[in-house]
């Protein structure tokens, strides 16, 4: 386990959208510095309190940063290397870990080697790295070869992973990462879809580089277990709980949620030693906002985010709860990855209010380590309440969320031997004391508690 990523709470920039790069790279224009835009959100970061950054694609791409053309060069519409250092450099002086998106599963048609392949055809020497390679068809582009694309998509060329040529390649492209910009970590894009024997090798080549290198792998369906091991990689992407946290709230019907949490991190939990990477929206769905149907549903979203087993992570302009549904066609992706300035930028007096929860968040969980190390223990859960309680090391901690339009009462018993009186860390530091080892709570709507005992 690295020695920092419980204590993590990371904020997620798409950077291409944020800083309004041109949706398509012509390979002629001078490096524009769009990258330095994100410098002014580094005080905010802090604020909310992110101490690493997971930052998407930056690399040489063709559009969207996933169609790579080169893995060792910025992406001129973000600007230079020497941007991307520099950037590196000043977060890490303000406590702010930098993770970079690895994307190893293909590349674009314009990465040089695949390139190469178009020109010399079977005598190029990169002709093993991609995948399906075959001379005797034509692909739908009218290459003199067909070939493998990601998921069926030609614009995204398939790796051959098990070409050590190819492994070498894309290693020291990560050793270069590590030496010139000092990355604490790589989020690997499309990891469901990577060889596994490739994802060790690669885990035993970045261990040795870091021992406290992170790394985390998109995955949507599955045994989580399959790719965060000792052997792979530290984590994964929480789908199960991201599709919970909405949906719970939409139906009003905590039971959902609940249910997943007891089945990954309780007493019993399938992956009660895995810190898996918990969100409530990311670049490539609905914004939480607009995937809610009620608007007060985004604090408890959050108030749960911020306290569940796992590393909470925040879409850049969700901690003011903007809005963006996912469209159809070839823009599809535009409302999720706005171009946004921190200074001027639309955000209005009820957004500013979600901010501000978020950033109390930040701060509770960073003073009490059985939120980033506990237990987990279901206390009670019915359709629009649900309250569990955290444990690590004697320090303890009680969440309770109502979901509710309307005040609620409930009571739940408190495990053997826990504290009788409970100050909550969220609201105005009221006082409750439990009687008979039952605790009563009045719980605001669209609202929720975090309990701490009082010694």
């Amino acid at each position: 386990m690295n020695s920092w990523i419980r204590d993590a709470v990371f904020y997620h920039i798409y950077p291409l959208g944020l800083c309004g790069a041109p949706r398509k790279n012509d390979f002629t224009g001078k490096p524009e510095g769009r990258l330095n835009r994100i410098r002014d959100w580094i005080g905010p970061m802090k604020e909310i309190g992110t101490n690493a950054l997971y930052l998407g694609p930056v690399f040489e791409s063709s559009s969207h940063g996933y169609d790579t053309a080169d893995y060792r060069l910025v992406d001129r519409r973000l600007g230079t290397n020497a941007d991307l250092k520099e950037l590196s450099v000043i977060l890490h002086e303000k406590g702010i870990r930098l993770v970079l998106d690895g994307v190893f599963n293909h590349s674009g048609r314009d990465f040089v080697p695949f390139k190469d392949l178009l020109i010399n055809k079977d005598r190029s020497v990169y002709r093993d790295w991609f995948s399906g390679i075959n001379f005797s068809a034509r692909s739908p582009y009218g290459d003199p070869f067909g070939y493998n694309g990601w998921n069926g998509d030609l614009s995204l060329v398939k790796f051959n992973h098990a070409d050590p040529d190819l492994r070498n390649y894309l290693f020291e492209s990560i050793r270069f990462w590590k030496d010139e910009f000092g990355i604490d970590g790589l989020r690997l894009d499309a990891a469901d879809s990577l060889d596994f024997d490739f994802m060790r090798a690669l885990s035993g080549f970045c261990r040795g580089l870091d021992p406290d290198f992170w790394l985390m792998g998109e995955v949507i369906h599955g045994d989580y277990r399959r790719w965060a091991n000792h052997e792979t990689l530290d984590s994964v992407t929480n789908y199960e709980l991201y599709k919970g946290l909405w949906s719970s709230h939409n139906d009003h019907n905590y039971f959902e949620l609940a249910y997943s949490l007891n089945r990954l991190f309780g007493q019993d939990g399938i992956y009660s030693g895995l810190a898996l990477y918990n969100f409530a929206d990311n670049h490539d769905v609905d914004r939480i906002a607009s995937k809610l149907k009620n608007p007060a549903h985004l604090y408890p979203v959050n108030i749960l985010l911020y306290t569940m087993p796992g590393i909470p992570s925040v879409y850049y302009g969700s901690e003011w709860g903007i809005r963006g549904l996912r469209t159809t066609g070839a823009d599809a992706d535009l409302p999720l990855r706005p171009a946004l300035f921190i200074s001027g930028a639309p955000f209005n007096s009820d957004n500013a209010a979600v901010r501000e929860t978020v950033k109390k968040l930040g701060g509770i969980r960073h003073e009490n380590t059985a939120l980033k190390y506990g237990s987990y223990r279901q206390l009670l859960v019915n359709m629009n309440q649900f309250a569990f309680a955290r444990e690590s090391g004697g320090r303890k901690a009680i969440i309770c969320v109502n979901s509710s339009d309307k005040t609620a009462n409930v009571t739940f018993g408190l495990p053997g031997q826990w504290p009788a009186r409970w100050k909550d860390l969220l609201g105005r530091g009221e006082i409750f004391e439990a009687g008979h080892g039952n605790l009563n709570l009045r719980l605001d709507p669209g609202w929720g508690k975090i309990l701490e005992p009082l010694n």
